[in-house]
């Protein structure tokens, strides 16, 4: 078991996906500045309800049960005078539990799971790495550099989960999911229900 630092977020960040934060509370300008200083990560967690920012309440934000660690891989100074950063899951983990620190961070005991073996990309769901592919021309998503592998079936998955629009409760529970043969069929339903095919 480890112990990590928590971000409780209402986004749900998959393994080898990444998305941009701004940061302006003070407990997380510090989390940020350590991890880059010693070259660490910390842990998103998916808010089921509610918000994180909780006006000094001592009571621990109602996260998932499992979350994503992060690292950090590219920083900014915004134009509001925020410091903006993108991050990049890494694995997953379980939440075996959570408290607040007295500056208010909140941490976790939890328990990582090794990264999925490589899987190839079965011919019949070439689609998906197309819409990937395409998703990734995107002058928005370009800025993200996102570094992928159309032949890992792992890869295509999450970070076209991450890419699309979906219910973030759908991505968590995407991210739960250790088959893939079963995160494959999940999302070609989605793809179709999303194209108008899954009539």
């Amino acid at each position: 078991m480890t112990e990590i630092a928590l971000f409780p977020l209402s986004s749900v960040l998959l393994p080898s996906g990444r998305f941009p934060m701004q940061i302006f509370e003070q407990r997380y300008v510090d989390l940020v500045a350590r991890c880059m200083r010693e070259n660490e990560g910390f842990g998103v967690a998916w808010l089921r309800q509610g918000s994180e920012i909780s006006g000094g309440s001592l009571d621990t934000p109602n996260v998932g049960d499992y979350g994503t660690y992060a690292q950090i891989v590219d920083w900014d100074q915004l134009a509001n005078g925020l410091l903006g950063i993108t991050i990049e899951g890494q694995h997953r983990f379980d939440i075996e539990s959570t408290w607040r620190e007295p500056d208010g961070l909140i941490k976790a005991k939890v328990v990582f799971h090794d990264a999925p073996v490589v899987a190839p990309l079965p011919e019949d769901q070439i689609g998906l790495a197309e819409v990937l592919t395409g998703l990734l021309r995107h002058p928005q998503i370009k800025r993200l550099s996102l570094q992928t592998d159309v032949s890992d079936a792992w890869r295509v998955c999450l970070q076209l989960a991450q890419l699309l629009p979906l219910e973030e409760a759908i991505k968590y529970e995407l991210l739960g999911i250790d088959s893939i043969d079963q995160l494959l069929d999940k999302m070609d339903t989605l793809l179709k229900e999303i194209s108008g095919d899954g009539s």
